[in-house]
């Protein structure tokens, strides 16, 4: 009882004041993007928070549409509730019959991970692509974010920047879609995991997964607005303290650092940055303060496999998982925002 009267006092207290304002990462990881689902969530129920610019990759950008979808439309109890009602929409249970055999049948080429089975899909993958196995290009997911997102309102929603990742196919390099050019097939091309998917083409170019090379992106915040701390999001770990020795494990350990790469990359850029304005010391070059909510605990039991899972008992423990990262974080960090990193940017790239 004496918790909920602090929590309450204190956002009694942070009412009376300004919000703080800050850009959001969010992270991709399948259906893992749930955790982040419960971090914005309590986010915008706390209202200590302002959300002045989104950056997203795969799940994270999903994330990042439904929340610009709900802030255009009324603000953040508008946004928990497009959040609420499309993880609901995409949980076992919340398609309509059609799209979900569409694709449950296109999940059943992934099966669990170690079985006898997947040893013979690992085999079969070098023959079958999303060409063959999908030849009408069926993707229900797009529906379900067409049906919750209405991307023109989010384009013309100028209170808020908005960057979306995707990989170029052909050149292997990152592209970053402003909040003026993202439509659904931009999300769709942030979150075509090869092997699943179809590249999605745009302007004559085909798209694969932003988590290959902006998960999530960072640097576009330099210029995007006058405000100086991003809270990333982040599902997948940097570090692991045990060396893999199943195949299983490897297989999980190889993808988290094949899709973490480019966010390593990002975070030495800042550094690098954060190093040069101190030795200029002119404020001619800008920095930003990096914050980090982090899918801790449960996310030690998590494998590649369960990134398929759309079990809706699953979701809502991810759902809870991140709330209550999101107010761990706060009640740690909420007085260091607007003054310093809580990431040990250094100690980041040295590693």
């Amino acid at each position: 009882m004496l918790k909920g009267v602090s929590e309450g006092l204190s956002r009694l207290l942070a009412g009376a004041g300004r919000s703080k304002r800050v850009n959001l990462a969010l992270q991709g990881g399948g259906a893992h993007g749930a955790f982040t689902w419960g971090v914005l969530d309590h986010l915008l129920e706390d209202g200590r928070l302002s959300i002045a610019g989104i950056s997203g990759a795969s799940a994270g950008a999903v994330n990042a549409v439904m929340l610009a979808d709900g802030l255009a439309r009324g603000g953040p109890e508008e946004a928990r509730k497009r959040l609420d009602e499309f993880w609901h929409a995409a949980s076992l249970g919340g398609l309509p019959g059609g799209q979900r055999a569409v694709l449950d049948r296109l999940f059943s080429l992934l099966p669990s991970e170690g079985s006898p089975v997947q040893l013979f899909m690992d085999t079969m993958a070098k023959f079958i692509s999303p060409y063959d196995f999908n030849p009408l290009n069926i993707n229900p997911l797009k529906d379900l974010i067409e049906r919750f997102a209405d991307f023109e309102a989010i384009r013309n929603f100028k209170e808020l920047q908005l960057f979306i990742s995707a990989t170029n196919v052909h050149s292997g390099q990152l592209r970053v879609f402003r909040r003026e050019h993202v439509t659904a097939d931009v999300v769709m091309a942030s979150a075509a995991l090869p092997l699943m998917f179809r590249a999605v083409e745009i302007e004559g170019e085909p798209y694969w997964d932003g988590g290959f090379t902006g998960n999530p992106p960072l640097l576009p915040f330099l210029n995007a607005n006058d405000v100086d701390d991003v809270v990333l999001v982040q599902i997948s770990p940097l570090r692991r303290d045990k060396t893999p020795t199943t195949a299983r494990d490897i297989v999980h350990r190889v993808n988290e650092i094949t899709f973490n790469s480019a966010l390593d990359t990002e975070l030495r850029a800042l550094d690098y940055i954060r190093r040069a304005e101190e030795q200029a010391g002119n404020g001619r070059v800008r920095s930003l303060n990096v914050h980090r909510i982090v899918l801790e605990n449960v996310g030690t039991r998590l494998t590649m496999g369960s990134r398929l899972k759309t079990d809706k008992d699953f979701l809502n423990l991810l759902h809870r998982a991140g709330r209550r990262a999101a107010r761990r974080f706060l009640d740690r960090h909420f007085g260091d925002i607007g003054r310093r990193s809580t990431i040990d940017l250094p100690a980041e790239s040295a590693a």
